[in-house]
């Protein structure tokens, strides 16, 4: 038996059967062979969205508490955040009695009707949780930080769907979460629902040990020393 929680088993074991997390050789746009791969975008259905809410909304209760880091904003970057922000809204709505608005920007600033680059909750004066799927580079997480704090908001933390764990281009050893924490308040402000240590428990929970064997070596010759 793997030692994860069971709505990371269900949203591992969801997100296979639909084709969202793959297991095998993948080239990434660094250019690293990975032996897994996962695509936020087929993570497109009411069960897996269930599921997904439930996650987030479970990882953000323990990681962020109401009484010592509360929040009052979800956001969603475009595309891929925006309906993660709305059923997470919701989830922790019905599930743990927090009442959270969400937001999400647009490709391009609007110039006629309502006007601007967010729509949803309003930013200004509020703390902001941001939510991610993956984070290589962070480029699109530091994009997302730049338009909250654009709008008035205050980003208290980010929560992705999965931290690679790996080590950055740059070669200095820091992974992208470190530099982001740096920029939202600090360490644990970045939190993930799985970890590739996650996948590799799972892997092995069930018997996987080719896949679990690569996914070994790729830790050994990208992931972060601890």
């Amino acid at each position: 038996m793997s030692n994860l929680e069971t709505y990371q088993n269900e949203l591992i074991e969801r997100a296979m059967s639909v084709g969202a997390l793959k297991f095998g050789s993948f080239v990434l746009k660094s250019g690293r062979v990975s032996p897994y791969f996962i695509n936020a975008g087929l993570l497109n259905t009411g069960p897996i969205l269930a599921t997904l809410a439930d996650a987030y909304a479970n990882t953000i209760a323990a990681a962020f508490p109401a009484e010592s880091i509360p929040f009052d904003v979800l956001f969603g970057p475009a595309y891929k955040g925006i309906p993660f922000a709305a059923v997470t809204a919701l989830a922790l709505h019905t599930q743990h009695k927090r009442d959270i608005g969400f937001a999400y920007d647009r490709k391009e600033a609007k110039d006629h009707g309502e006007g601007g680059k967010t729509v949803g909750a309003p930013l200004a004066g509020r703390r902001v949780l941001i939510l991610d799927d993956v984070m290589t580079s962070g480029k699109a997480v530091r994009e997302a930080i730049g338009t909250v704090q654009a709008a008035g908001g205050e980003v208290v933390g980010v929560v992705q769907l999965l931290d690679r764990e790996e080590v950055g281009q740059g070669g200095a050893g820091r992974s992208t979460v470190t530099e982001i924490e740096e920029l939202v308040g600090g360490q644990g402000r970045v939190r993930a629902i799985l970890r590739m240590r996650d996948l590799m428990s799972w892997l092995e929970s069930k018997g996987m040990e080719q896949e679990l064997a690569r996914m070994r070596e790729y830790r050994s010759k990208y992931g972060l020393k601890e």
